[in-house]
């Protein structure tokens, strides 16, 4: 059974992927939860501090996601392909998540300053694991894992917006295949 936080958490989900974090009361967050205003600052100290709680939840239902898909393939490019499917497919359904990871006009709290930075350190981890995975099994020759965990979670960032927001799921995944592929493959000719 929900706890009262969770529903206040749960509502305010709602709240800010409609509205976002400026445009969210207090005030609508007690109404559409049905508890007092005074309930919620028992809980939290600020509006702020919900839409805190509200990333987290959505930052850890997309990690979670990632690594159910990821840990049923069986090979590493299986893997890779999963983490880059199932992270497009979930961003879209995380408007607050997003939105922290992107609005500009959030930059100024710390905690999105935090929530950036642990999101991208997660992510390179998983990808540097998968990377590990093929250099062991001599599917890849990657020289620096790290690095090149790097510079694939930070395409995938550039490609966050066209692809979350002007693509439709299927072209998405054939786009997905090609970028897979030169990745694989390189992009000299042999």
């Amino acid at each position: 059974m929900a706890t009262t936080k969770d529903l206040i958490i749960t509502t305010s989900q709602k709240l800010f992927a409609r509205f976002g974090l400026n445009k969210t009361t207090v005030d609508e967050i007690a109404k559409l939860a049905h508890v007092a205003k005074g309930t919620i600052y028992h809980y939290f100290q600020s509006k702020e501090e919900i839409f805190n709680e509200v990333i987290e939840k959505e930052a850890r239902f997309l990690q979670d996601e990632i690594r159910k898909s990821v840990d049923i393939m069986q090979t590493p490019q299986e893997k890779l392909r999963a983490f880059v499917i199932t992270r497009f497919t979930h961003i879209k359904e995380l408007a607050n998540y997003y939105s922290a990871l992107k609005d500009e006009y959030l930059s100024h709290y710390s905690f999105i300053d935090k929530a950036r930075k642990k999101n991208l350190d997660e992510e390179i981890k998983m990808v540097s694991d998968i990377l590990e995975e093929g250099n062991k099994n001599k599917t890849f020759a990657v020289e620096d894992v790290n690095i090149t965990a790097l510079a694939i979670v930070t395409a995938l960032k550039g490609l966050e917006y066209p692809w979350t927001i002007e693509t439709p799921l299927q072209d998405i995944e054939k786009s997905i295949d090609v970028l897979l592929k030169v990745l694989f493959k390189g992009i000299e000719a042999r």
